[in-house]
């Protein structure tokens, strides 16, 4: 089946936005069907994280999404390409499992410039699995406390790097924060009944829900996200079988849902606008995003190619504008940047767009052009 790029768009923000599931309308009720939906999420940065909850969660605030999170509907951990993310919680541990293996050995050359010995790293996890033993549940600064009272140097990003490589490990998850810190918890504890598929099942897994919630989009693409290898993700998808589908967009070969071509591919309203995070699904989920974002902007949505990228605002698919916000007592001031010509019925559509956010954030919106 051939697609056109806009069918493209039109699919992905269909799957994207959690706004058809498969054989049937509708939207994603909580925290958990959204995350299982997509797979994962992107959650290094977690205002963002919990925006991208609330974009595919109409009426959801930011106390709802948190709330969720303490039921432990998901987690955040770091399952693959050495970034935190948000993952279902009985799912977590096969997903750092199956993904966490190249970077992990990767990571021997940074431990060695870190100064950090293999024998430390074992210490610092024996350290870590006893301090939080029992339910315990530590903030960063306090983990790193029970690390120096032991001996163990967490100076020059050291005590990052083993919070990381025992999350990694699948010792640590982490937890909602306390207060403004990031707080660390036993995985084996925060879940205690984790699903644990056999390796073929995992990669089937992990391709079926990136393409149902990513899809129409490339293996390459997939291998990409996960962090696999090309072997792998050609395994994942072979095990998927049927409920995925191969269509065809300028020649290139591209995988979906296959429930999803029973339906007619949507095409990306001209009218549509959305406000996104800056680590959201709609652009972190691809290596290759052209089709969502001009090369001129590339720029401005991630300035000096640091790979932090900036909030966005979406029209008909494509990247229009970036935003920035401050939070005050009752307000949420935001700064627009576009990136195209808006005229002012345009810039109407993205003031109501962001009234949403506000909600989200429990304040009044105060929307700000140049």
């Amino acid at each position: 089946m051939e697609l056109t790029p806009q069918q493209v768009l039109g699919l992905r923000m269909s799957s994207l936005l959690l706004r058809t599931s498969p054989g049937e309308a509708g939207r994603a009720t909580g925290v958990a069907e959204v995350v299982t939906w997509l797979g994962a999420m992107q959650a290094q940065d977690l205002a963002s994280g919990l925006w991208s909850f609330g974009a595919r969660l109409p009426g959801h605030t930011a106390a709802d999404v948190t709330a969720a999170l303490e039921r432990r509907e998901a987690l955040r951990t770091w399952p693959m390409r050495g970034t935190i993310h948000f993952v279902p919680s009985r799912d977590a541990r096969w997903m750092v499992e199956l993904m966490s293996a190249r970077v992990l050995n990767g990571a021997a050359r940074r431990r060695e410039e870190l100064g950090l010995s293999e024998e430390t790293v074992v210490q610092a996890m024996e350290v870590l699995g006893a301090a939080l033993a029992g339910g315990g549940r530590l903030s960063r600064s306090e983990c790193l406390a029970v690390l120096a009272d032991k001996g163990i140097g967490t100076g020059d990003q050291r005590g990052y790097h083993l919070l990381w490589h025992a999350s990694q490990r699948g010792l640590l998850c982490i937890a909602p924060n306390i207060g403004n810190e990031q707080s660390f918890v036993l995985l084996d504890e925060w879940v205690p009944d984790p699903h644990r598929p056999e390796r073929d099942e995992a990669l089937g897994i992990v391709a079926l829900r990136y393409f149902r919630g990513h899809g129409p989009t490339t293996r390459q693409d997939f291998a990409g996200w996960t962090g696999l290898t090309m072997a792998d993700a050609r395994r994942g998808i072979a095990v998927a079988g049927d409920a995925l589908a191969r269509v065809s967009v300028d020649g290139v070969e591209m995988h979906l849902d296959a429930a999803l071509l029973d339906v007619a591919p949507p095409v990306a309203g001209d009218d549509e606008v959305l406000v996104l995070p800056g680590f959201d699904e709609y652009l972190l989920g691809y290596k290759d995003r052209s089709l969502m974002v001009a090369d001129e902007h590339k720029g401005a949505i991630i300035p000096g190619n640091n790979g932090v990228f900036q909030a966005t605002v979406v029209r008909a698919g494509r990247v229009v504008a970036v935003w920035k916000r401050t939070l005050a007592k009752s307000r949420a001031r935001i700064a627009v940047q576009p990136l195209v010509p808006l005229t002012g019925g345009d810039r109407a559509e993205v003031e109501r767009a962001f009234e949403r956010y506000a909600r989200f954030v429990e304040r009044e919106p105060e929307v700000r052009w140049p």
